[in-house]
Protein backbone atom coordinates (compact mmCIF):
# COMPACT_ATOMS: atom_id res chain seq x y z
CA UNK A 1 0.00 0.00 0.00
CA UNK A 2 0.97 3.57 -0.55
CA UNK A 3 1.39 6.64 1.53
CA UNK A 4 -2.35 7.68 0.18
CA UNK A 5 -3.13 4.16 1.18
CA UNK A 6 -2.19 4.77 5.17
CA UNK A 7 -3.90 8.15 5.08
CA UNK A 8 -6.88 6.08 4.13
CA UNK A 9 -6.54 4.00 7.19
CA UNK A 10 -6.07 7.29 9.63
CA UNK A 11 -9.77 8.17 10.22
CA UNK A 12 -10.59 4.33 10.62
CA UNK A 13 -7.27 3.92 13.15
CA UNK A 14 -8.60 6.95 15.25
CA UNK A 15 -12.11 5.33 15.67
CA UNK A 16 -10.59 2.13 17.06
CA UNK A 17 -8.35 4.03 19.33
CA UNK A 18 -10.93 5.94 20.72
CA UNK A 19 -14.10 2.97 20.87
CA UNK A 20 -11.35 -0.13 21.80
CA UNK A 21 -8.23 2.28 23.35
CA UNK A 22 -10.16 4.71 25.94
CA UNK A 23 -9.00 7.81 24.28
CA UNK A 24 -10.19 10.75 22.67
CA UNK A 25 -7.97 10.03 19.15
CA UNK A 26 -9.31 12.78 17.21
CA UNK A 27 -7.43 15.87 18.85
CA UNK A 28 -4.38 13.89 18.89
CA UNK A 29 -1.38 13.81 15.94
CA UNK A 30 -0.72 11.38 13.69
CA UNK A 31 3.39 11.32 15.25
CA UNK A 32 2.04 12.06 18.75
CA UNK A 33 2.84 9.51 21.58
CA UNK A 34 -0.23 7.66 22.09
CA UNK A 35 1.16 5.92 25.41
CA UNK A 36 2.30 9.52 26.45
CA UNK A 37 -1.64 10.77 25.53
CA UNK A 38 -2.93 8.01 28.00
CA UNK A 39 -2.95 4.14 25.78
CA UNK A 40 -2.14 1.75 28.21
CA UNK A 41 -0.80 -1.62 27.83
CA UNK A 42 -4.52 -3.36 28.38
CA UNK A 43 -5.97 -0.91 25.71
CA UNK A 44 -3.39 -1.77 23.25
CA UNK A 45 -4.39 -5.19 23.31
CA UNK A 46 -7.66 -4.59 22.64
CA UNK A 47 -7.03 -2.11 20.30
CA UNK A 48 -4.66 -4.57 18.60
CA UNK A 49 -7.85 -6.83 18.43
CA UNK A 50 -10.25 -4.56 16.58
CA UNK A 51 -7.69 -3.82 14.04
CA UNK A 52 -6.71 -7.48 13.44
CA UNK A 53 -10.89 -7.94 13.23
CA UNK A 54 -11.03 -4.98 11.11
CA UNK A 55 -8.44 -5.28 8.43
CA UNK A 56 -8.17 -9.05 8.41
CA UNK A 57 -4.56 -9.07 9.69
CA UNK A 58 -2.40 -10.45 12.44
CA UNK A 59 -0.08 -9.12 13.99
CA UNK A 60 3.11 -11.09 14.35
CA UNK A 61 5.07 -11.35 17.52
CA UNK A 62 7.75 -9.26 16.50
CA UNK A 63 5.50 -6.39 16.09
CA UNK A 64 3.50 -6.76 19.65
CA UNK A 65 5.56 -4.02 21.10
CA UNK A 66 5.47 -0.56 21.86
CA UNK A 67 6.91 1.04 18.56
CA UNK A 68 4.16 -0.09 16.35
CA UNK A 69 1.67 1.23 18.54
CA UNK A 70 3.22 4.22 19.58
CA UNK A 71 1.46 6.75 17.66
CA UNK A 72 -1.58 6.25 14.66
CA UNK A 73 1.93 6.63 12.10
CA UNK A 74 3.19 3.49 13.36
CA UNK A 75 -0.10 1.78 13.82
CA UNK A 76 -0.80 2.93 9.99
CA UNK A 77 2.33 1.79 8.45
CA UNK A 78 2.05 -1.76 10.53
CA UNK A 79 -1.34 -2.23 9.22
CA UNK A 80 -0.18 -1.39 5.26
CA UNK A 81 2.62 -3.68 5.84
CA UNK A 82 0.37 -6.47 6.99
CA UNK A 83 -2.15 -5.97 4.66
CA UNK A 84 0.47 -6.33 1.53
Amino acid sequence: MSDDSQKILIPEIREILTQHGRMSAETIGEEEDLYGAGLTSLATVAVMLALEDKFNIEFPENMLGRRTFKSIESIAEAVTQLAA
